[in-house]
């Protein structure tokens, strides 16, 4: 693979250079600040609740700009554009590195999110703007392998740095690699055409409204207890009142701001909802294991964040396979399914975990998950843009990615939710089984050298009483994950595909 693009254009690796970096540390920053929270709280004067306003106010910016990337392509040019996003990006970085109170800190955080939020659909839409047919499934098996691999070793990154050094250089780390890519980008990256669009003020003010209310809602529904807050309710109406109110203007007016059109092509919906439901389940369930490790299994921060690596690794392996498939012409409907498959099976296997199984066995699943991730990212992007003209691509791109962003957002949200409220259901349960009469108890008692009367043994058994009901919790949690995950397999059984369908844009239908 490395040998063919060379022979092509000697320039090219530094144009996959430049776009991999935007990629890569765009999806870094949306999770390795989390590790860091706890050290953020006393420099900056936070506690647990309002320290979590750094994450969402990332998240928030991110969500409101991404699925308007196709409009900024056409107005700026695809150049112009990231090379503004990476200098926005390098000082937004730079200034929450020096935040003094935790105002200064959201206030950055937002437009960082705001200048993150093209990189990644960006970066795709270069790639295939830039490569001929024939490499495209060899060059998207690169790319895809920086979008799975850098939410994965983001909180293992994070830690690492919080701990050598302190939390400020997570985000002085950027400068230099945005000055890097700048260079890079200004190099040799060719600009797009420029297409003078009329801004259609009220369907990006619908679209701003809608996206920044759902996601507000789902960042915050846990900790306000959901509809038991009227904040959370009247986050809850504004999103959907605008949201009808977006998608009637969309259908009304010809030139909207989001041409939701291009749902009409049957490849493109569908694997927008595949992916979309697989960032629910099969993402989102990732995002949640490291937490698992450090609170029930007791590993430290760095080798839970270790044990993920295996996946970015494994993935990379499996899409480089993939592309060669892929350009065979094999069907990707099989190598999807087959991916997604073998991806709920590794959520079945996390969810009949025990708590005295070693660390071998997690990192040996998560190896496997890898493979999955691998085998269903790279055929579906290639899949999803066969049927487009070449002109959406921007936008096709935009929104797909959008796909993945909140499908992420509501899977952590739903099944945060759900691990917190399983977990009081098994309290409950687990503790209408202690009574003096059951042997088992006993014999936990004399384990522990202790008696009922003790004091320290109601402690004792309080603790293990909550560990056991959060770790049957997490299982169920993954039950229902591998159950949702079903339902991105659904959506690949009405993609179309025929043997001389050509897995890249084309220029029309």
């Amino acid at each position: 693979m490395n040998a063919v693009l060379a022979e092509k254009n000697p320039y090219r690796w530094y144009i996959i250079a430049a776009v991999m970096l935007s990629t890569v540390m765009e999806i870094l920053d949306t999770t390795i600040v989390t590790v860091s929270l706890p050290h953020m709280m006393g420099s900056l004067g936070a506690d647990r609740d309002q320290i979590s306003w750094v994450l969402t106010s990332y998240i928030v910016a991110a969500g409101m700009l991404m699925p308007l990337t196709g409009f900024l392509v056409n107005r700026l040019g695809s150049k112009r554009l990231l090379m503004i996003n990476i200098v926005g990006f390098l000082f937004a970085s730079a200034l929450c590195g020096l935040s003094a109170n935790l105002t200064q800190m959201v206030l950055f955080r937002l437009f960082q999110g705001f200048f993150g939020a093209s990189l990644v659909p960006l970066s795709q839409f270069i790639l295939r703007d830039t490569f001929p047919a024939e490499e495209q499934p060899q060059v998207m098996a690169i790319w895809g392998i920086g979008v799975m691999a850098a939410p994965i070793l983001g909180p293992t990154l994070g830690g690492y740095i919080t701990e050598t050094l302190n939390w400020r250089w997570i985000f002085y780390i950027n400068v230099p690699i945005c000055i890097i890519n700048f260079f890079l980008v200004l190099a040799f990256i060719k600009e797009s055409p420029i297409r003078k669009l009329t801004v259609d003020w009220l369907g990006m003010g619908l679209l701003l409204l809608f996206v920044g209310a759902l996601q507000l809602f789902l960042d915050r529904g846990e900790v306000d207890d959901w509809f038991s807050s009227s904040f959370i309710c009247w986050l809850f109406a504004i999103f959907i009142i605008s949201f009808i109110l977006f998608i009637y203007h969309c259908i009304k007016n010809e030139n909207s701001i989001i041409n939701i059109r291009l749902f009409k092509d049957r490849n493109f919906a569908f694997g927008t909802l595949s992916m979309m439901f697989f960032a629910i389940s099969f993402l989102s369930s990732i995002m949640i294991l490291p937490q698992m490790l450090q609170t029930l299994f007791g590993y430290t921060s760095e080798i839970a964040g270790l044990s993920m690596a295996p996946r970015g690794i494994a993935s990379g392996i499996m899409m480089a396979f993939m592309s060669r498939l892929v350009s065979k012409q094999v069907d990707p409907r099989i190598l999807i399914i087959s991916s997604l498959g073998l991806g709920a099976y590794t959520l079945w296997l996390i969810s009949d975990l025990t708590l005295d199984m070693g660390i071998q066995y997690i990192t040996w699943v998560g190896f496997i998950q890898g493979f999955a991730v691998g085998g269903f990212f790279m055929p579906l992007t290639s899949l999803v843009y066969s049927t487009l003209p070449r002109s959406s691509a921007a936008e096709a791109a935009g929104l797909f990615n959008f796909s993945r962003s909140i499908g992420n957002a509501i899977g952590i949200s739903l099944l945060t939710t759900y691990l917190s409220r399983d977990t009081q259901k098994n309290w409950n349960i687990l503790g209408g089984h202690i009574q003096q009469i059951h042997t088992n108890l006993q014999r936990w008692l004399d384990a522990q050298h202790l008696t009922l009367n003790n004091p320290h043994a109601i402690v004792n058994l309080a603790n293990e009483l909550s560990r056991e009901s959060n770790f049957v919790a997490y299982l169920h949690t993954y039950r229902i994950a591998g159950l949702l995950l079903c339902i991105s397999i659904a959506m690949i059984f009405f993609i179309k595909f025929s043997g001389n369908q050509k897995l890249e844009p084309v220029e029309a239908h």
